[in-house]
């Protein structure tokens, strides 16, 4: 009987060193920028109460088809729950539950779940970052968020980025436009996609997301949300809208932008990366939330966040020619000739002064660990032979450069490498 070969599941994949490498800088980079703009992060727990995530819509697909979600064991606490689709709310219940002092300024970052057919750049387990400012109503926060998502899209070098953003008004605004929506495309339904004439029985604000091609000539002659807006809303939206102008975001304004969760009222935006070749070019976005605090057992309380995918961002930084990173090279690698312990022991040394080691393991040969050694990327070989340690020296090789030497004393490694980085570094 054959074994069986495994594989990650379907809409997951293992991401290995070179491409982790990419990902924790990016990742860095993001909790960097949010720490200057004064965010603190949240950890919350990867699977929630499903009544936490059912706040997001009962008609939308992220509730209607795509959760992960499984009962709890425990015979005297019965519940169900599910693996968390977004962060949004998860962080709305923390805020509910823990009534920290406002404006509450957070950033996060971590795995979402979301059953869905698996596409570039999208799978069904997927990281974001992101960040939200709860408790202030002030279009200033609209416009400090925004910009936060756009500054870390600029730190990353990326260029072709466009801002699309709209209001959808207040709650009774959002229902007097979906109303009016749902007379319109019913109307005309017979020229809509199956698919969409399907949306349309359940949430008709998600017609105007379809990028199919029968669908957009009916979606261009819809009613806009703009017709609806109250003075107030109307009012908000301008101060948004002159503050990004004021702090040099362009942007676009793009009255049949809804995004896809049910809970957003006024500002919503969605970052798309130009370069990206795929109707999916959306990199991140988000929103205000005025009701879903309230709605999670909280006071009434406003918030606005977005979220941000690492998938798609490191797609549009590859479709840019970007490099990101900043790694070093391994600074040495040991190569001990005499039976490995003294590898053990110089590693533990240059590593406990802050320095890159790494040695091979097993009695191999010179030239077996010198092969380690080069495809190591270090710079610098320490060699230990059974001339050196009787003498308690080492000799310190460059291995990127003209591939001179020189004996050190064992007391003095540590001044000599640093010494010989320095001048590499100088170069």
């Amino acid at each position: 009987m054959s074994k069986s070969h495994y594989q990650s599941p379907r809409g997951t994949r293992d991401i290995l060193p070179e491409e982790a490498e990419k990902w924790r800088w990016t990742l860095n980079s993001f909790a960097e920028l949010a720490q200057r703009f004064g965010y603190g992060q949240v950890i919350s727990p990867m699977f929630e109460d499903l009544g936490v995530f059912l706040r997001l819509g009962e008609d939308t697909e992220v509730v209607s088809k795509e959760m992960f979600t499984f009962h709890d064991k425990d015979p005297k606490a019965p519940q169900d729950l599910a693996l968390r689709p977004e962060l949004t709310a998860s962080i709305c219940r923390a805020f509910a539950q823990h009534r920290p002092t406002t404006p509450w300024k957070v950033w996060y970052e971590g795995p979402q779940f979301r059953y869905e057919k698996p596409q570039a750049g999208r799978f069904r387990q997927f990281v974001q970052v992101g960040a939200e400012i709860i408790g202030e109503e002030d279009p200033a926060a609209d416009i400090e968020i925004i910009t936060l998502a756009w500054r870390f899209y600029e730190s990353l070098g990326l260029e072709h980025i466009t801002l699309l953003i709209n209001s959808l008004g207040n709650r009774e605004t959002r229902g007097t436009y979906n109303r009016e929506l749902s007379a319109y495309l019913s109307a005309a339904s017979e020229s809509l996609s199956a698919q969409s004439r399907e949306t349309l029985a359940k949430n008709p604000l998600r017609v105007l997301d379809s990028k199919r091609e029968e669908d957009l000539e009916v979606i261009s002659a819809a009613p806009t949300i703009q017709d609806f807006l109250s003075p107030e809303d109307g009012n908000h939206f301008e101060s948004v809208c002159d503050g990004l102008t004021s702090v040099g975001i362009p942007f676009v304004i793009s009255p049949r932008l809804v995004r896809g969760l049910d809970y957003y009222t006024r500002t919503t935006f969605e970052f798309a990366a130009d370069k990206l070749q795929t109707a999916q070019n959306a990199v991140g976005g988000g929103g205000r939330y005025d009701g879903l605090i309230e709605e999670l057992g909280g006071p009434p309380t406003q918030g606005i966040g977005f979220a941000l995918g690492v998938d798609r961002i490191l797609l549009a930084c590859e479709a840019e020619g970007l490099q990101l990173g900043d790694s070093k090279p391994l600074d040495v690698f040991v190569v001990d000739l005499t039976g490995g312990s003294q590898a053990t022991q110089i590693t533990n040394e240059i590593r406990a002064h802050g320095f890159g080691a790494d040695r091979s393991f097993g009695d191999r040969s010179i030239k077996a660990q010198m092969k380690v050694a080069d495809r190591s990327g270090a710079l610098f070989a320490i060699i230990v032979g059974d001339d050196e340690l009787e003498k308690n020296e080492v000799t310190l090789r460059d291995l990127r450069g003209d591939g001179s030497q020189e004996r050190v004393s064992r007391s003095n490694l540590v001044n000599a490498l640093d010494a010989s980085l320095k001048e590499r570094y100088s170069q």
